[in-house]
């Protein structure tokens, strides 16, 4: 009886870990804080690049109608996706001037999903396909 009981416990603790894992696999590949309908564009100065796992993120300060500077983050793919299309962590640098393309936030925070960018020169910056660092 004893086996019996260690058993079920042992098997309904797998399964409610799986389940938990699947949500959290599934919440962290969802895109949906963001407006996948919608595009916007904002142009301002690299402020930062957080260039780790699992997504990396662009901080980038883009002065609003107010002339009053704001920081807005944008969400980007992993490091080895990026690598694998040709980014390094010096593609997009601290005091760069920079123009991004994203998905922006459904509840309207200064952030979003990065689609592409474009460097003053009109150099484009994909995370979907090969660029060409500087």
């Amino acid at each position: 009886m004893r086996n019996i009981r260690h058993t079920a416990q042992s098997t309904l603790t797998l399964a409610i870990l799986l389940g938990v894992g699947t949500q959290m696999a599934v919440a962290h590949h969802a895109y949906s804080a963001f407006d996948m309908s919608a595009q916007r564009v904002v142009t301002g100065t690299i402020k930062k690049v957080d260039w780790t796992n699992p997504h990396t993120w662009i901080w980038i300060d883009v002065a609003n109608e107010q002339g009053i500077v704001e920081t807005w983050g944008i969400e980007g793919m992993s490091p080895n996706y990026l690598a694998r299309r040709g980014w390094s962590r010096t593609t997009i640098k601290q005091g760069d001037k920079i123009s991004i393309t994203f998905h922006p936030m459904k509840n309207g925070d200064k952030g979003g999903s990065f689609l592409s960018a474009k460097r003053p020169d009109g150099t484009p910056l994909v995370m979907g396909g090969a660029i060409t660092d500087p």
